[in-house]
């Protein structure tokens, strides 16, 4: 049996859609009874992606079933807009935010944890899926199969392929400002960092740095030692002119 709806993608879903798609309603012809769920993926959009969806006007859920000559609008998460008592399919974001990433984010990750960010790197997808939700981490991935994974609550389809602009990105989605704690994560192993006296990293340290700093930090877990080289300047102006945007 074949029927037909009509839908519409707004805001950012229409990175999902091709270009005769964006911005403007369009049939499509269903040949079976599948979940709205299963009709928004088969046209490119993971269900992570979704916050509301109004068919005919009234919302529903994931597990609607659409019938033919359905009108269907699918939205965003909405970031300023409160909803008031209007059903959402999206889960609002733990808070804390955390995030496991797949294995092509690590340079993202590291900027994450540079922020202050608990930021996990995995490299099987099975894996990363049933992390975000045991964990309740927000699964980072640029891979679209990933995010339509049924296990996945949380997660986001990221934009761009350059690290400084998809940190931008996060910021901007997750409003990473407002929980930022610059320089308190190792940036190898993400586990938080600890204040050392110098005499406690003295052995660790090149001859210059034991003349030249006073303030240690160090991972318990991997042993790194962390203090404010000529690095930090310029990693202290990046953080500060990307979070303030």
């Amino acid at each position: 049996m074949h029927f037909h709806v009509w839908l519409r993608f707004y805001g950012e879903l229409n990175d999902f859609m091709r270009p005769e798609r964006r911005g403007r309603g369009f049939g499509h012809q269903l040949r079976e009874r599948a979940s709205v769920k299963d009709t928004i993926e088969a046209l490119g959009v993971p269900h992570p992606e979704v916050d509301v969806i109004i068919v005919n006007g009234q919302p529903v859920d994931f597990a609607y079933r659409p019938r033919d000559g359905d009108r269907i609008a699918v939205y965003p998460r909405f970031q300023s807009m409160d909803l008031g008592d209007l059903p959402r399919v999206g889960e609002p974001v733990p808070d804390p935010v955390r995030f496991v990433l797949d294995i092509h984010l690590q340079k993202l990750a590291s900027l994450l944890r540079l922020a202050g960010f608990d930021a996990v790197v995995l490299d099987d997808d099975a894996a990363i899926a049933a992390r975000g939700r045991a964990d309740g981490r927000v699964v980072l991935t640029r891979d679209l199969e990933l995010l339509k994974r049924s296990e996945v609550r949380w997660g986001y389809w990221v934009r761009h392929t350059d690290p400084a602009r998809q940190f931008l990105e996060l910021v901007r989605r997750f409003d990473l400002a407002r929980g930022a704690q610059p320089f308190s994560r190792c940036l190898r192993c993400n586990e938080p960092l600890r204040a050392a006296a110098r005499d406690e990293v003295l052995d660790r340290l090149p001859p210059r740095t034991r003349a030249a700093f006073d303030e240690f930090h160090v991972c318990d877990a991997c042993g790194r030692t962390y203090w404010r080289g000529s690095h930090y300047q310029r990693l202290r102006q990046f953080l500060e002119s990307t979070l303030d945007t």
